[in-house]
């Protein structure tokens, strides 16, 4: 299930594929589909019916709320792009492909085996 994360209650609503939050900013998870606590990360899937609005729409809605991480993972291209958002604009941390062995931001503390992303 995708959560409905509600930047401005009711007003500004996204929904990414993916999100997270630390423990120290969400403590319990809501008990319905309403996430208003804003992500620390967000996990876009990219097709070709989604991938113009993932990028020029909800990228910069993210980062205007201080959505710190962000990755576009492309299945098509077997790809992975890392974003962080520093100064209130998103910094390129990789691209990385099928066979990569990946430890980034905000997940660096694990190793993220892409080509099992894949299968």
């Amino acid at each position: 299930m995708e959560p409905e994360v509600h930047l401005v209650r009711d007003t500004e609503v996204a929904v990414p594929d993916l999100a997270g939050w630390r423990r120290a900013r969400m403590p319990q998870i809501p008990r319905d589909h309403r996430f208003e606590v804003v992500p620390d990360w967000v996990c876009e899937i990219l097709s070709s019916s989604t991938e113009s609005k993932d990028r020029r729409i909800k990228m910069p809605l993210y980062a205007r709320y201080g959505v710190q991480y962000a990755w576009l993972v492309d299945p098509d291209a077997q790809r992975l792009e890392a974003c962080a958002l520093r100064n209130g604009q998103w910094r390129h941390l990789g691209t990385f492909g099928d066979g990569d062995i990946v430890s980034v931001q905000p997940f660096e503390a694990v190793a993220v085996e892409l080509g099992d992303l894949w299968v």
